[in-house]
Parts: C-alpha cells; sequence; structure tokens
C-alpha cells in the first residue's frame, strides 16, 4: 500500500511502560494520551488490557477520552487476551487491536515449542478472531529479524489472508541494522502475496543504538507506520525515539520525501510530561530534546549563532516546542509578560488556573534571578489542585556538629499541622516527619529519590521524583522549588497524595463489589 504518509504509533504506554521501575497511574497514563492526541500522534498503544485490572482499566479511560487517534490495545495470540482487549477498546470511536506470534526458529523451538505449521495455525485463527471485532487488526511477526525469510513470508501471508491490515516486522531485540532491515522489508513487500492490501510497519528496539537509523532504512524500503515512544523509553535499551524519527522526517524531508501529522512543536511538552510521570530523566545531549540540544558553549559556534542561527542549528527551537525569545522572566514581569509566555508554550488556562499559576510564578521569581521555559514548565506541571495534603513550611538543623533535624508544617483538610523529627540526613529526617503526620504513609516504602536540575546555575530551580509502594501499588510523586529539599518535601507530598486517591479508588471498589454481592442476596432471599 504506497503512500507519502508516514503513520506514528506511540507504544509510550504499553512497551514504554514495560521499562523497570516506569510504571505510570491510570491518571498519569490519562495525562499522556491527552498530550498524545492533541500533538496528533494516529495510533496510541494504550496498553496490554490482558496484563491486570488496571491496564484494563486504563485502555478503556483512554480509549474514552481520544477524540483524534486511533486507539490499541496488545493481546497474545489468545482467545482470552484478544477478547479482553476488545472489551477494553469498546467506547473508542476509532479502535485496533494488535497480535503477535513469534516467527523466529530460536523462539518457536526454545520458548513456544511448536513447529512453524502450529504457528502458522495460531496467527490465522487469533487474527480471525481479532477481526471479528474491528476493521482494524495489526499482526505483529516477533522477532522478524531473525526468521528465516522465506517462513516469515508464508507467515505475513496467512496474517494478511486472515484479514490483518498492518504487518509489523519488528527488531525485537534490537539485532538488526539499516542493511538487514532494508532488506527485510524489500523481500517480504515484494513476495508476499497480498502485500498491497496492508500496511508495513517497523517497530525497533535500540539494543545497538541503531533504532532510529532502522526505523529509517525500513521507510526507504517501503514501511508507512513507525512504531516509537516518547523519549525513546522501552524495555532494555529502549524503543526508537518518536521525536528523533519525526524531526529527521521533517529536517530531511530532501532524502524521505514523506509527510506525518504530529505537531512537532509539542514534542518538548511531551517529552516532559512522560519523564515526570515515569522519573526518567533525559540525557542532556539526547537529540531534540535534551537540555543541550540548543545549547551553544563554544566561542566559534556562539560567534556564528550570533551572525546567522543557520551556521550551527539544522532546526529551530520552536520546530520543537521552545522559543527563540531571549525574553527575560522574573520578578518584575506582569501578568500580560506571563500570559504572553504561556502562550509561547503552548499553555492554555482558565481566568482562575492563570491567577494561581502566577502567583506562584512570583514566588518563584523571588527566589530566582531569571525564569526559563523549563522552569515555568515544572511549575505547571507538578502542582494539583484541591489535594488533602499540601506543603506548608520546613525548618531543618543540619550539618556535621548537630542532629539532622526537620521542623516540618503540612496543611491537612484546611488545617496547619506540624511534626519535627531526626533522620540521617535531611532528606530522611523529612520524609520521618512527614510520615508522622500521614499515618497513612507509615507504612509506604521508598522506591526511588531522584533529584536533577530543571535549569542551569547555582540558583537553578531542583525537581525531585519520589516513588513509594504499598502493597504491591508504587505511585510517583514530583516536586520543584530552588531548595533542593523543599522540593523533596513537595515531591513526598504529592506522592502521598496520589497513595491516597489510589486508596479510595480500591475501597470505593471494594465497596461497590460488597454491595453488588449484598443486593444479590437480598434478591436471592426474596
Amino acid at each position: 500500500m504506497s503512500s507519502n504518509r508516514i503513520i506514528i504509533f506511540d507504544t509510550t504506554l504499553r512497551d514504554g511502560e514495560q521499562s523497570p521501575g516506569m510504571s505510570m497511574t491510570r491518571e498519569e497514563k490519562l495525562l499522556v494520551a491527552e498530550v498524545l492526541d492533541g500533538m496528533g500522534v494516529d495510533v496510541i498503544e494504550a496498553g496490554f488490557a490482558m496484563a491486570s485490572e488496571g491496564d484494563f482499566e486504563a485502555v478503556k479511560a483512554i480509549a474514552e477520552q481520544c477524540n483524534r487517534s486511533v486507539v490499541c490495545s496488545l493481546a497474545r495470540a489468545k482467545e482470552a487476551d484478544i477478547r479482553r482487549a476488545a472489551e477494553a477498546l469498546k467506547p473508542a470511536e476509532r479502535k485496533r487491536i494488535h497480535t503477535f506470534m513469534s516467527t523466529s526458529e530460536i523462539h518457536l523451538t526454545h520458548q513456544f515449542r511448536i513447529s512453524q505449521d502450529e504457528a502458522l495455525n495460531v496467527i490465522r485463527d487469533s487474527v480471525t478472531l481479532a477481526r471479528s471485532f474491528t476493521d482494524d487488526v495489526e499482526w505483529s511477526a516477533m522477532d522478524a529479524t531473525r526468521t528465516e525469510t522465506e517462513f516469515l513470508i508464508r507467515a505475513v501471508e496467512v496474517a494478511i489472508a486472515a484479514g490483518a491490515t498492518t504487518i509489523n516486522l519488528p527488531d525485537t531485540v534490537g539485532y538488526g541494522t539499516p542493511n538487514t532491515i532494508a532488506h527485510m522489508f524489500t523481500n517480504v513487500i515484494g513476495a508476499a502475496k497480498g502485500a498491497d492490501k496492508a500496511i508495513f510497519s517497523f517497530h525497533g528496539q535500540n539494543d545497538l543504538g541503531l533504532a532510529t537509523a532502522n526505523s529509517l532504512a525500513a521507510v526507504r524500503a517501503g514501511a508507512r507506520q513507525i512504531e516509537c515512544t516518547i523519549n525513546g523509553i522501552g524495555e532494555r535499551a529502549g524503543n526508537t525515539s518518536l521525536e528523533e524519527v519525526v524531526m529527521a522526517l521533517k529536517v530531511r524531508k530532501d532524502i524521505y520525501k514523506l509527510e506525518c501529522g504530529i505537531t512537532t512543536e509539542h514534542l518538548m511538552r511531551a517529552s516532559r510530561l512522560v519523564t515526570q510521570v515515569t522519573g526518567q530523566a533525559v540525557q542532556v545531549n539526547k537529540a531534540i530534546v535534551g537540555a543541550n540540544a540548543f545549547a551553544h558553549e563554544s566561542g566559534i559556534h556562539q560567534d556564528g549563532m550570533l551572525k546567522n542561527r543557520d551556521t550551527y542549528e539544522i532546526m529551530t527551537p520552536e520546530s520543537v516546542g521552545l522559543t527563540k525569545s531571549n525574553l527575560v522572566m522574573g520578578k518584575h514581569s506582569g501578568r500580560a509578560a506571563f500570559k504572553d509566555k504561556l502562550s509561547e508554550l503552548g499553555m492554555r488556562l482558565g481566568e482562575n488556573q492563570l491567577e494561581d499559576a502566577f502567583v506562584r510564578f512570583k514566588a518563584l521569581a523571588d527566589k530566582k534571578k531569571e525564569i526559563f521555559d523549563e522552569d515555568i514548565l515544572a511549575l505547571l506541571d507538578t502542582e494539583a489542585p484541591n489535594e488533602r495534603y499540601s506543603f506548608a513550611t520546613l525548618h531543618l538543623e543540619c550539618g556535621t556538629e548537630s542532629p539532622q533535624t526537620a521542623r516540618l508544617g503540612l496543611m491537612i483538610d484546611g488545617h496547619l499541622r506540624t511534626a519535627k523529627k531526626e533522620g540521617n540526613g535531611p532528606v530522611d529526617a523529612i520524609f520521618k516527619a512527614i510520615k508522622s503526620l500521614v499515618l497513612d504513609a507509615s507504612d509506604a516504602a521508598l522506591k526511588l529519590y531522584q533529584v536533577h536540575a530543571i535549569t542551569g546555575g547555582t540558583d537553578a530551580q531542583a525537581e525531585v521524583t519520589v516513588r513509594l509502594e504499598r502493597e504491591g501499588n508504587m505511585v510517583t510523586g514530583h516536586g520543584s522549588d530552588v531548595d533542593t529539599l523543599v522540593a523533596s518535601a513537595k515531591a513526598y507530598v504529592n506522592a502521598i497524595n496520589k497513595l491516597e486517591r489510589f486508596t479510595t479508588r480500591i475501597q470505593l471498589t471494594d465497596q461497590t463489589d460488597e454491595m453488588t454481592v449484598d443486593n444479590a442476596s437480598k434478591k436471592a432471599a426474596s
């Protein structure tokens, strides 16, 4: 199926979330899905509906929320998986079931322990069942890059004949190179019967650092869908980076001559959101979205930039969601300037939200000489309204000669509560003080404490990520402030609020179940 348009299939919420320590709550998935939908992602793989009740509910909620994107759920080649995916996707205006089967000899022999003929039967049956629920079915040949070409072609033909509309040939273990990927797509598309009836797709893993290069090679060989993630997150070394592929197609349109529907000005916003919800910082020299991607320190580079920015920039900061404006935002900036800056950053707030954000901006400006775009985004992204617990005050005694002591105040249900605790360092003392005020947090285990500077300089705003676990449930909290220890307290409180919301949902679910059982008993008795 020839076309000059590339379909962007985002699997941040499925494959990306499978990275160790990157699980997302339902609310966090909805936030990410909203940004993906708004920026023009063609297909959002919302999760693996059969994996857990939480994943099922997340896929269903995203299916209800999305307006533009096709919503997709992964399903193993099993009847229960496919039916579960179909159930979760019911609310979606446009839906896709994505099922898969390994095709490499090493997988069939050692993992599945079935013959090639048995694998073909599984492919036929699973795709046929998926097609009974939706006209949009994707089938993936897991470990395609290590599959014998002749059998790969047979498998693709079976999938297309059974009704698959998208055929994905993934580099599951990151083994491929640009030449071998191009060769695979050229051979399969050229030889498989019915290839003209399907869209061919590529999913690249980055084990050898070749995911983006391999994706572009697949595109040149006829693939018209690329599967990728924001910031390139994913299992092991990650997946193809969405922002890298999209900007490569845009900047080097002279080579690829292809279009995609992504609004690239939203890339930085999406990158930052995924960084916050996963707690996984982007390396500073990361292409497109790294902190240094548009930074110039070399005197020669600076001289060139001052004369003509094209001398050392192949794309503009504006094209990925940054601004060229050198307007310094500080404590003397008024509401009009602040509102204009928000508009530049693609932010639209109601009057009440704007006023609240402006008050917090002025408070930050009193502590910081210069406010950068990243500071403003962090200010907006880490504040949550109407929480039960909110940070109020903090005083610390620390150093080499005194016990590490934190005197901390929280607003709890509108009332100020204070506590004083000693700890093994100031952060430990802060967290102990919070836990003493919030009894529900006493059994929450700290799984991650991470600090990074949002901007440069000694007055840089710090962003802290805290991950808590209780009874197998994981939540991630964020806090930012020019004072790292204040940011730490805010992040811990943010996580506590999320933990309470999660617990409340569980309790409500249990109560509903009890009511259902009770009503059923009454009906039976009558």
